[in-house]
Order: C-alpha cells, then sequence, then structure tokens
C-alpha cells in the first residue's frame, strides 16, 4: 500500500508557517502512515488566487473566515461533520477563543478548523506613554498631537472601517441586506476621515506586518488603534499590545475577526491518521505548547489564559482576550472578498478626496450588493 503524501499550502509569515511545518518534520511516514510538506503563499496569497483553485493543488488550505462562502459555491471543501464527531466539534467550539469556530460555519456547517486566532487590537511603543488610550476620544487626542497610524491598505481599509462601526454598536451585515447601518456609518467615517489625514503617509501602503515592523524599529509612530495582532512582535518590551478602543469604557468592542483555519481540500484521501494530527494540531496540550514554542498564535482559550505563556510572549494574549471574545465576522458570501477590496479601495479614495459620508455609504452598499448573490447568507 502506498503511503499517502499529502501536501498543504499556507503562508509566508513566522506565524502562519513555522508551527505546522515544525509538526510535519515530526512525521515519520513509516510509523505515522502518511507524509506532510507544507507550501507557503504571500500573506496577499488569500486574494491572489480562488479557493477553488487552491483546494485543486493541496490536500489541506489554510484560509480565513471571509473565504468559506466562495468554497462552498466553488465545493471544494470537506465540511468538518464529515470527518469529526458532533462532540468534537461541540468541544472546540465551546474551547477556541471567541467566534474562532462559528465564524467558518456556513450553510449549517463547518469548514475549516481554527487553528490560530487573531482579530484587530491597539499595538502601542511602551517607551512613549505609560498606558495605552483605552477609548476612540482619547485616541484622537494623541492623534491630533502626531504619531497614531491607521491600518488602511489592501483590505484594512473596509476592515478598520467595519470596527469603528461595530464599536458604535453597529456589527456588519445585521440584517442580511444592508452593509452597515447608515447613522453608525456616517459617525464612523467623521471619526476614520479625522484619524486618516494625520496618520504618516509613509505608512500608508503597509499592510499590518510592515506597520509592526516600522513600529517597532522607529519611534515616530507611537499608535495604531487597530492592527491584527500579531503575537511575534510582542517580546522584547518595545511594541505593547491592548484592547482595541471603545466609544466609551463601558461600550462593545470594535474589532473584526481574523485569524485562519485548516480547511480539508475534496482532492485530499483523507486517512484515519490524518484526521489524528489535525486533532493533535487543536489539543490543548499542543495549543499552549507546541505552537507557541514555534512562534503560532493559538485559537484555545487555555493557551491564552496560560500564565507561562503570557509571560514569554510579553502579555500579549492576556491583554487582548477581551477584543478577541467580542471581535465581529466579517461578511463570509462568495463574493465577500471582492467586496472588500472593492470597498477598501473606495473608503481611500473617499478618504483621499473628502467625500461626504453618505455619498461613500451610497457607494459601499452598491457594491455590496453588486458581489452578493441574491438570497446569499452573509
Amino acid at each position: 500500500m502506498t503511503t499517502p503524501a499529502y501536501r498543504g499550502l499556507t503562508w509566508d509569515h513566522p506565524r502562519g508557517y513555522r508551527a505546522l511545518e515544525a509538526a510535519a518534520a515530526q512525521v515519520a511516514p513509516a510509523r505515522d502512515g502518511f507524509a506532510l510538506s507544507w507550501d507557503r503563499h504571500s500573506l496577499e496569497g488569500f486574494e491572489e488566487r480562488p479557493i477553488g483553485e487552491q483546494c485543486d493543488l493541496y490536500d489541506l488550505v489554510v484560509l480565513d473566515h471571509p473565504h468559506v462562502g466562495e468554497a462552498v459555491a466553488a465545493d471544494c471543501l470537506i465540511p468538518l461533520e464529515d470527518l469529526f464527531s458532533a462532540e468534537e466539534i461541540a468541544g472546540w467550539s465551546a474551547a477556541v477563543m471567541g467566534r474562532s469556530l462559528s465564524s467558518y460555519r456556513y450553510a449549517g456547517r463547518h469548514w475549516a478548523l481554527p487553528l490560530d486566532a487573531a482579530t484587530q487590537v491597539m499595538a502601542w511603543r511602551r517607551e512613549a506613554m505609560e498606558q495605552p488610550p483605552t477609548t476612540w476620544e482619547a485616541v484622537v487626542e494623541l492623534s491630533d498631537r502626531g504619531g497614531v497610524a491607521m491600518s488602511l491598505s489592501g483590505p484594512h481599509a473596509a476592515l478598520s472601517f467595519q470596527s469603528i462601526c461595530a464599536a458604535l454598536g453597529a456589527t456588519p451585515v445585521t440584517d442580511g441586506k444592508n452593509f452597515i447601518d447608515r447613522a453608525a456609518g456616517r459617525e464612523a467615517w467623521a471619526l476614520l476621515s479625522r484619524l486618516a489625514a494625520r496618520s504618516p503617509k509613509a505608512l500608508a501602503a503597509m499592510n499590518p506586518i510592515g506597520i509592526l515592523e516600522h513600529m517597532s524599529a522607529h519611534d515616530d509612530v507611537v499608535l495604531c488603534p487597530l492592527v491584527y495582532g500579531y503575537v511575534n512582535y510582542a517580546p522584547g518590551g518595545v511594541l505593547g499590545f491592548a484592547d482595541a478602543p471603545r466609544v466609551s469604557a463601558d461600550g462593545p468592542v470594535g474589532s473584526m475577526l481574523g485569524g485562519t483555519g485548516i480547511g480539508v481540500s475534496k482532492r485530499c484521501a483523507v486517512t484515519p491518521d490524518l484526521l489524528n494530527h489535525l486533532r493533535w494540531l487543536m489539543s490543548m496540550e499542543t495549543q499552549s505548547g507546541f505552537i507557541p514554542d514555534h512562534e503560532g498564535q493559538p485559537s484555545l482559550k487555555s493557551a491564552w489564559r496560560n500564565a507561562g505563556v503570557n509571560a514569554r510572549w510579553g502579555g500579549f494574549y492576556a491583554d487582548t482576550f477581551a477584543t478577541l471574545e467580542g471581535a465581529s465576522l466579517r461578511p463570509r458570501h462568495d463574493g465577500a472578498i471582492a467586496f472588500q477590496t472593492a470597498a477598501s479601495q473606495r473608503l481611500r479614495e473617499g478618504l483621499e478626496a473628502g467625500d461626504p459620508a453618505d455619498v461613500v455609504l451610497n457607494h459601499l452598499q452598491a457594491l455590496f450588493v453588486r458581489h452578493r448573490p441574491h438570497g446569499a447568507e452573509t
């Protein structure tokens, strides 16, 4: 009998590949009954090739939850319900951070295991202030003095806008038809416009990794109020991470869930040995030990609460726990990625031109309708 040799695709950052590659290197085909290797693509590679094409080439595909509608439309993933018991899925649902597993539930089934948990949080230079701001009002006051950068490149203009709306109590697509509540959208646009006008132009094209790299090495930017958290930049004491700002101390957290999951493609000839490897990756022991030991960012609450893990990684997990627990889902329908791209471009154009809120909001709604199949889930 031929030993299966599985191929996986993940993203090219230590958080995305180091733990997976190290785990695969421990697999002994003669002992474990399979071989596994991982290829990498860029962070932007999530949008460069349709998920269906990725699944034609790979057995395991790391994806984020806005891709699930596209994946279901392409019929390219095996639902978790066909691979694991209902009890296992329920156990993971209770164990993971926030909506990390439910984000991959679409059309009545789950389509990926949430190996990695992340969301937009606040990054700040510890030498510049004793404590970071906690409200958007305080962020604006700091921005007026300079040194506050907004993450607006790529899809992040739309994500930052949606996060501010969520902090105002209006999560995206709450009724399945309208992209965002109009009153909250106007208020969020005013806040985003003010902050974007003062954000350093040199960082405008940087993705979250670029912003964090810059903040780690330079002192001209002291705060980014919404940036996807990367634990890799927490050790060393230069950068601190904190919960995303709120409109008021008791208001909702405003953050759009990120993180990644492992999907099993329909080309994969699944064996019990492969499933046991995936179970091991999701186990409490692995999530609190092996994954953080290899620069990964675990998804289980037990790892985020682990005192030893927090001590090693600069308190990153404890300091951003509440934001991840309360983070909102992004649109996930087939076409959500195209909408996210187009909406971000329109937002950047509006910020540059100083467009009125209602003009921008009308265009965002039109884009949402254009990129959403009639009657589709969101």
